[in-house]
């Protein structure tokens, strides 16, 4: 019964933003970062505490002035996954203004297929169909199922509208790893908590654990890993490049060849956080372990 109230609250805002239209409906979000700030405080404190780790040169009045901003960038997120079923072909490739698509061609022109890596940041649900259309080049998208399944299968209606396939979390590493024999691009999201036991990097100075699947893939595969990290511009619009992360240079031992290569995309992410950090999703325990 939650799960289908819950779902019915989330189509009808789905509907209401519909009429609405998609550029009006983004400039209602501050409303909704409003109320789930100050009334709503979903994982509020997790925040604030993430925060205070992150950037602990800056005072509360500092941090909760960025926090404001986080969930307003949140809430415009929310709003535009909601609109996303409604969108067509040439909408989401304007939406994203991609500076090097063409590294994505020629890397699966290699034949060794494509780890595609992105970060909860600006609007990633965006960034992967778009640059996909942009590259004509379907990707499998790797997905954590929600805890409602009604709305998860709504989103994945989204996601798979026009040819990307949706590979569910627990059923990842034997399914990507399959796909990248068949030299085909994984795409997936890597900036997760990983096992309390598992492979630790530097985050923001801190120690934090990381899931390792990209650089476990890439080592075992041979195929080159690009990170791609949509960032909002002030017209609602996204902007990214491609980067690839370099797999050489590596050290002996099998397991510190894993954490050299997630340490690299790790900086690189913090480097983008740094620069935008109301666009990054802070609302996870990212230093549990």
């Amino acid at each position: 019964m939650k799960n289908r109230i819950e779902y019915i609250v989330f189509r009808f805002f789905s509907i209401l933003f519909r009429l609405l239209g998609l550029n009006f409906s983004r400039r209602v979000a501050p409303v909704l970062a409003f109320i789930f700030f100050y009334f709503i405080p979903i994982r509020k404190n997790v925040v604030f505490e993430n925060l205070k780790i992150a950037f602990p040169e800056k005072d509360f009045s500092s941090n909760k002035k960025l926090a404001f901003r986080i969930y307003k960038s949140f809430a415009i997120t929310l709003v535009e996954i909601m609109c996303l079923p409604h969108l067509n072909k040439s909408e989401l490739i304007n939406l994203v203004n991609c500076k090097n698509p063409e590294l994505i061609t020629e890397k699966f022109n290699e034949g060794n297929g494509v780890v595609l890596l992105s970060s909860h940041f600006g609007n990633w649900e965006y960034g992967a169909i778009s640059i996909a259309l942009q590259v004509k080049l379907p990707f499998s998208v790797v997905v954590k199922p929600l805890r409602n399944s009604l709305v998860y299968n709504w989103m994945n209606k989204g996601r798979t509208k026009f040819g990307n396939e949706v590979v569910p979390l627990g059923i990842s590493i034997r399914k990507t790893y399959q796909t990248l024999k068949e030299k085909k691009i994984v795409a997936m999201v890597a900036d997760q908590r990983g096992p309390k036991e598992g492979v630790k990097v530097y985050f923001f100075g801190r120690k934090a654990a990381v899931y390792t699947g990209p650089a476990a893939l890439a080592l075992k595969t041979g195929a080159p890993i690009i990170c791609g990290i949509p960032i909002r511009e002030r017209d609602f619009r996204y902007r990214m490049l491609l980067v690839e992360i370099p797999v050489n240079n590596l050290p002996e031992n099998e397991e510190e060849k894993i954490r050299e290569i997630s340490q690299r995309y790790t900086n690189y992410l913090e480097e983008v956080i740094r620069e935008h950090p109301e666009q990054w999703l802070w609302m996870h325990k990212r230093w549990k372990y």
